[in-house]
C-alpha cells in the first residue's frame, strides 16, 4: 500500500477549529506512521466551517481508539462516515501504544494582549454573604445620599458594602485584610477598593432561603468588576459560564425610553405623522405610547376605558367601604391596567438581564420608581409606588404630543376589505386632577357622555384580560381568535410569621422586621420562646413559590401551582360586574400585613374535557364563558354584597364546611362567609387541587396544609384565555392589517414587565412598518421569538 496524497479543506476558519483541525492532522498522521489509514472520505459539518478530507482508494478508514473517542468527546454533533473498519487486533498487530500523561489545565493568556493596561470587564457570580455580616452598616441598600455632600450614591454601589466586597475579594484570590468606606469628599466609588480593581458594580441581589443540611440564609450577588488584561492574567481568570464570565469590556448600555437628546418632532407637521389607535392605558398600552411618541414621528392616541390613577383610587374606595362596583374602574381597568392595585412585581421568565427587560427597568426607574428594583432578584414595585410613576408617566407623553383619553369604552371596529381604520368610543365623564405652577392642586377636567369615533392608521389592541366585551366585538367583527390554556383555583392565606418560620426556620424567622410595629409584635410573639436574638441579621418577610405538574385529578395529571404571592399583603375584589366574584392579591412596597396570600391554581388546556359543553355553544370563548360562570357560584355561595366564600384548608381536602367560629381572621375588607368551596369546581380540577397541596406543597413547606390557611374563592384571571392571532414577523392581527394585538389581554404575556416588553416589540412593527429608513431596534431575532409568553 503507496501512501496515499490527502488534501485539507478549510472554511471560515476561526478559532474555535483551530483544535479540531490540530486533533484532525495528528489523527491522519498516525494513522499513516502504523500503516492504518487505507482510505478516508469524510465531511465533519460545524456551525462556522466545513472540513474535507479526501483519498483517492475508497476501502476502508480507521481511527485509533483512543483518538477517535477524544474525537468523538470534542465534537459530537459531526456526520463521520467510516466504511469497513478492520478489527483492533488487525490493525495494531498486537502492539500495544502507551497513554499520554493527561495535561495539566493551565491558564492561556488572551489573544488580544497587545495592550495589556487596556481594560475589562468580569462578571462575578456567587458572592455569597451572611445577613448578620451586614447588621453593622449604618446605610441601607438604594439610592442614598452622602453625609459630606449631597452627591448621590448610584443603587448598584450603595449595595457594595465592606462584607460584600470581602467576599468578592476571596472569591478572585485577592490578598486584603481590611476594606473601609471611602472618605474623600466627592468620590465616585462608596468603598476603598484594592489596587487590582478599578471599579465593581452590583447587578443583582438575591436571598437564598434554601436550608440545605441546616445552613443559613445567605445573600447572594452578582458582581461586575473592572480591570487591566495584565491584572487578569495574574489573577488567572478563565471564561467559566455561570461562574464568572468575560464580558468582552462591554457593559450594558443604560437607556431610557425617552432621552433628552432623542428629538421629539420628526421634522414634519403634527398632522402628516401617522395616528396609531392604542386600546388601554396598561404596560403594553403606555410602553407602546411612549415609545412611539419619542421617536418624534407618530401620534399616539391611547383610548383607556378607566379613569386616572389619582381618580382610580375613589372608584376603588367606593368598592370597599360601599360595596359600588364601577364596571369601567375598579381594580381590573383604569390607568396602569390590573397590575396597579396588584404587587407591583417585576419578575419575568423572559429573560432579567436581556436589552429589552432592561430597557423597560431603567424606564421605570426614571418616571420615579426605586432604583433597587435594578439590582434585587425579585424586584417590586408596591401599590403606592405605582401611582406616582403613571402620572410622571402621562406627563411626559402629553409633552411629546401623545394623547390619553379616559373614559373612553371601545365598542365598535371599523374594518373595511380587511384592514381597520378606527373605532368607536363610549366616552362617560371622567375627571383628572390638575397641578398648577405654584405645586397646588387645579381644577378638574369632565367631559359629557358621548359616543364618538377615533380615526388612525393602525390600532393597537392592548386591552387586558379582564376586558371580555371587547373579546365579544374582535369574535362577531371576524378576528381571527383561539383559545389558550388559562388556571383557576383559589386564593389561599397564611399568617405572615408562619411562611416566616417554614422559609426560615425558627432561628431565623423571628429576625423578620417590616418597621410596623403591629406586624412586628405578632412576628415577635410567634417566634417569643426561640432564640433568635442569636442572630444580629435581619431579613426581609419571606415568600414563596410552589408549583407540581402531577397532580392526579382522577384520569391524569394536571399542572398546579401558586401565582401572583403577596407576602404582607391582602386580598382584594377584582370583579368587573355585580353578580360575579373575582378576587386577587395586592401588598404596598413596605409589605407589612400581618398576612401572607397567593394564588393556588390548576391548569385548564384548549381541549379540557371540562371544558366541552362550553365549546359547543361559545367556541373560541369557551374557556370565557367558564370563568364568568365559576365567579357566578363564588358570588352566590358569598351570599352577596362582594363577600367570599371561604374554607380552612384542612377542611377543604376533607370536603367539609368550615365552622363559622373556627374561621380565622382574614384581609378581605368585604367580608367572607363559611361555604362549600370544594363545590365550586368540576371534580378533576378539586381533585387536582387537594392532590398537589397533600402529596407535593405540604412536602415542599412542611406546615403549609394547617388549620390557619384560610381558602378564598374564586380566582380566575390569572391569563387570558383567549389568544388573538398574530403574524409572527408583522405583529398584524390574521387577516386584519394595521391591528396589532398586544400584551395580556391578546394573550401575549403574563405580567407587568412581559407585557412592556410585548408593547416595546408591537411599537417596534410600527415604525418598521411606516418608515422605510427606520433600522433602530431593541430587539434581535432571539428577543422577537422569546417575549411572547404562555400558562
Amino acid at each position: 500500500h503507496q501512501p496515499t496524497p490527502i488534501h485539507l479543506k478549510r472554511y471560515n476558519y476561526n478559532r474555535h477549529d483551530h483544535h479540531l483541525l490540530r486533533q484532525l492532522k495528528k489523527m491522519v498522521a498516525t494513522s499513516r506512521r502504523h500503516r492504518l489509514l487505507r482510505t478516508v472520505a469524510i465531511s465533519l459539518i460545524l456551525p462556522t466551517s466545513v472540513v474535507v478530507v479526501q483519498t483517492f482508494q475508497p476501502t476502508a478508514f480507521h481511527f485509533h481508539t483512543r483518538s477517535q473517542n477524544s474525537f468523538y468527546h470534542l465534537y459530537p454533533k459531526f456526520n463521520a462516515v467510516l466504511n469497513a473498519a478492520p478489527s483492533e487486533t488487525q490493525l495494531t498487530q498486537g502492539s500495544r501504544y502507551p497513554r499520554k500523561k493527561k495535561r495539566k489545565r493551565i491558564y492561556r493568556r488572551q489573544k488580544d494582549q497587545k495592550n495589556p493596561r487596556d481594560l475589562e470587564t468580569w462578571r462575578v457570580y456567587g458572592v455569597d454573604v451572611n445577613p448578620d455580616a451586614l447588621v453593622a452598616l449604618s446605610t441601607t441598600p438604594g439610592r442614598q445620599k452622602t453625609k459630606q455632600n449631597d452627591s448621590i450614591i448610584p443603587s448598584e454601589r450603595s449595595y457594595l458594602t465592606p462584607p460584600v466586597l470581602s467576599s468578592l475579594t476571596s472569591r478572585l484570590r485577592i490578598k486584603s485584610d481590611t476594606f473601609e468606606r471611602d472618605a474623600i469628599e466627592g468620590s465616585e466609588n462608596s468603598l476603598s477598593l484594592p489596587p487590582q480593581l478599578k471599579d465593581a458594580r452590583v447587578i443583582r441581589r438575591s436571598l437564598d432561603a434554601r436550608r440545605r443540611k441546616g445552613a443559613d440564609p445567605k445573600y447572594t450577588y452578582v458582581i461586575d468588576v473592572t480591570l487591566t488584561k495584565e491584572v487578569a492574567r495574574e489573577l488567572k481568570l478563565w471564561h467559566q459560564p455561570g461562574r464568572i464570565e468575560r464580558m468582552g469590556g462591554n457593559k450594558l448600555k443604560s437607556q431610557n425610553t425617552v432621552s433628552d437628546e432623542m428629538p421629539i418632532d420628526g421634522g414634519g407637521e403634527p398632522n402628516s405623522k401617522p395616528k396609531i389607535l392604542i386600546i388601554g392605558a396598561g404596560p403594553a398600552g403606555l410602553f407602546c405610547a411612549l415609545s412611539l411618541a419619542s421617536s418624534g414621528l407618530f401620534t399616539p392616541i391611547v383610548l383607556e376605558r378607566g379613569q386616572p390613577v389619582e381618580v382610580r383610587g375613589k372608584s376603588i374606595g367606593a368598592l370597599i367601604h360601599r360595596r359600588n362596583i364601577d364596571p369601567n374602574s375598579n381594580f381590573s381597568f383604569g390607568e396602569g391596567g390590573a397590575g396597579t392595585w396588584s404587587d407591583g412585581k417585576l419578575t419575568t421568565r423572559i429573560g432579567r438581564n436581556s436589552g429589552p427587560v432592561r430597557f423597560v427597568l431603567e424606564t421605570l426607574v426614571k418616571y420615579g420608581a426605586p432604583e433597587r428594583i435594578l439590582v434585587e432578584g425579585a424586584p417590586h414595585l408596591g401599590t403606592d409606588n405605582l401611582v406616582r410613576l403613571l402620572r410622571n408617566m402621562r406627563k411626559d407623553l402629553r409633552s411629546m404630543g401623545g394623547e390619553i383619553h379616559f373614559g373612553a369604552r371601545v365598542n365598535k371596529f371599523h374594518i373595511e376589505d380587511g384592514v381597520i381604520n378606527g373605532v368607536d368610543a363610549r366616552c362617560s365623564p371622567t375627571y383628572e386632577r390638575t397641578k398648577t405652577n405654584n405645586g397646588g392642586r387645579g381644577e378638574m377636567t369632565s367631559q359629557e357622555e358621548s359616543t364618538k369615533t377615533f380615526s388612525g392608521d393602525a390600532v393597537v389592541l392592548a386591552t387586558g384580560h379582564s376586558a371580555r366585551d371587547v373579546y365579544y366585538e374582535l369574535y362577531n367583527s371576524g378576528v381571527e381568535l383561539e383559545a389558550k390554556g388559562f388556571a383557576v383555583g383559589f386564593r389561599i392565606e397564611h399568617p405572615q410569621c408562619l411562611i416566616n418560620e417554614m422559609q426560615y426556620g425558627k432561628d431565623w424567622g423571628g429576625r423578620v422586621f417590616t418597621q410596623r410595629l403591629s406586624t412586628d409584635a405578632a412576628n415577635e410573639e410567634h417566634f417569643a420562646k426561640e432564640p433568635s436574638d442569636s442572630h444580629p441579621g435581619t431579613l426581609p418577610v419571606a415568600s414563596y413559590r410552589l408549583a407540581t405538574n402531577d397532580a392526579w385529578d382522577g384520569a391524569g395529571n394536571r399542572g398546579v401551582y401558586s401565582f401572583c404571592q403577596c407576602p404582607g399583603g391582602q386580598i382584594v375584589p377584582s370583579s368587573t360586574e355585580d353578580g360575579e366574584l373575582c378576587i386577587n392579591g395586592m401588598s404596598f412596597s413596605k409589605r407589612d400585613s400581618v398576612w401572607a396570600n397567593s394564588a393556588l391554581v390548576v391548569t385548564v388546556s384548549p381541549d379540557d374535557p371540562i371544558l366541552e359543553t362550553y365549546r359547543l355553544t361559545h367556541g373560541s370563548l369557551a374557556g370565557l364563558e367558564f370563568q364568568r360562570d365559576m365567579e357566578r357560584k363564588a358570588f352566590d355561595l358569598g351570599g352577596g354584597g362582594m363577600r367570599a366564600p371561604v374554607q380552612r384548608l384542612t377542611d377543604f381536602v376533607n370536603r367539609k364546611i368550615s365552622e363559622p367560629k373556627s374561621v380565622p381572621p382574614s384581609s378581605y375588607r368585604l367580608g367572607v362567609k363559611s361555604a362549600a368551596c370544594h363545590d365550586i369546581y368540576p371534580q378533576p380540577l378539586y381533585n387536582a387541587l387537594v392532590h398537589a397541596i397533600i402529596h407535593h406543597f405540604d412536602n415542599q413547606m412542611p406546615g403549609f396544609l394547617c388549620d390557619d390557611a384560610l381558602l378564598h374563592g374564586v380566582e380566575t384571571r390569572t391569563s387570558s384565555p383567549v389568544r388573538v392571532l398574530r403574524d409572527s414577523t408583522t405583529l398584524e392581527a390574521s387577516g386584519i392589517e394595521n391591528m396589532f394585538p398586544s400584551g395580556e389581554g391578546a394573550g401575549f404575556a403574563g405580567g407587568i414587565v412581559s407585557a412592556a416588553v410585548d408593547g416595546l416589540m408591537v411599537a417596534n412593527s410600527i415604525k418598521t412598518k411606516f418608515l422605510t429608513n427606520d433600522k433602530s431596534s431593541l430587539f434581535n431575532d432571539v428577543d422577537r421569538v422569546s417575549v411572547g409568553f404562555d400558562y
